[in-house]
């Protein structure tokens, strides 16, 4: 009872503390973020690469063993607390020896997924053209528009440098741009359905941990796949997998609800767009997760300057602006922007 009272007594002043602590942070009106925008040089035509396909294109049953290849092992680990790089976590004084068991029965199972099919990966990708307006990327098909992504531009006053959006990376005049949703997880219930029935809770995990692992080795596979044949910008590109891990290549594939685009109701415009659901069985639900959770989705932005980066908070005036395009009340998109307002 003493030990509550003291914990309850010490959040109140914590409370006390953060409602009342003033931020240095200071904040520009949408237009002023505009006038500070990424100014690219469009007349330059290396900042253009027009792709060798455009349109959709759907993997239905794609090769795990292919996948396997390109697992990150890093992340895998966190799943049980075990932070550490891949191999060196094997070294870990505390815990290495029990990270290089759990390896090792990971490695057999995935053997048993690849042998006996246990799982199903899936994909499709679609290239577009298109142009940016403002924070707006108008996709067209023919010249006309058929869709449009709005993303975020930073509005925090800097010191140095521009307030980006996604949006800058895409020419005015005329551009490319492109999304994906893939997924290693389908059927992945039939199997889950077993552990669960025989009380195996730990290979349960696994296969689970497993699933994820390789609907990220998907996302980079495709993504390479995209840059070298079907985009082509990068055609001449040999990167290891430990390169791939660190992104060294040209051009980036942000998601809904990360750094650079927080906004996880930008995935219904994906899912529409490439017919998600009906090509690859991935559904989205009411808060716009995707099931099977093993499943990755977001952008393909080939120009040569773009990184990634966060944007952090932003103001009443851009959430009422990506409200009107959504067709949202200001009140509902500030609910799904909650993280990032910063008012």
């Amino acid at each position: 009872e003493g030990f509550q009272k003291a914990v309850k007594q010490e959040y109140e002043v914590m409370r006390e503390e953060f409602a009342n602590r003033k931020s240095d942070l200071q904040y520009l009106t949408l237009e002023q973020a505009r006038e500070n925008r990424l100014k690219l040089d469009w007349n330059d035509t290396t900042q253009i690469s027009k792709p060798n396909f455009i349109g959709v294109k759907v993997f239905d049953d794609y090769s795990i063993e292919e996948l396997s290849k390109y697992i990150d092992w890093s992340p895998f680990f966190s799943t049980w607390e075990l932070n550490g790089t891949y191999p060196r976590i094997f070294e870990h004084k505390d815990y290495g020896a029990e990270a290089k068991k759990l390896f090792d029965d990971a490695q057999l199972m995935l053997k048993k997924i690849i042998a006996e099919k246990w799982l199903t990966a899936k994909a499709v990708f679609g290239i577009f053209e298109a142009k940016a307006e403002d924070e707006k990327v108008h996709i067209l098909e023919n010249g006309k528009e058929i869709s449009n992504f709005h993303f975020l531009r930073q509005q925090t006053k800097k010191q140095s440098g521009s307030n980006k959006c996604l949006s800058d990376y895409i020419s005015p005049n005329g551009d490319y741009i492109g999304a994906f949703a893939v997924t290693a997880g389908i059927a992945i219930e039939k199997k889950l359905a077993e552990f669960e029935k025989d009380h195996n809770d730990y290979e349960s995990i696994l296969l689970k941990a497993l699933a994820d692992r390789l609907a990220e080795a998907f996302a980079e596979r495709l993504h390479e796949r995209v840059r070298k044949e079907f985009w082509g910008y990068a055609a001449d590109e040999s990167l290891a997998n430990e390169d791939l891990i660190r992104e060294k290549y040209k051009g980036i594939r942000p998601a809904p609800g990360y750094a650079a685009c927080p906004d996880h109701t930008e995935k219904p415009t994906i899912w529409k767009l490439l017919d998600t659901e009906r090509n690859t069985g991935i559904k989205l639900t009411e808060s716009f997760a995707m099931y099977p959770t093993a499943a990755v989705s977001g952008f393909y932005f080939a120009n040569p300057n773009a990184s990634y980066f966060g944007v952090g908070k932003i103001q009443k005036d851009q959430v009422e602006s990506i409200a009107k395009t959504r067709d949202m009340s200001a009140g509902e998109m500030e609910r799904w922007l909650r993280p990032n307002l910063g008012y």
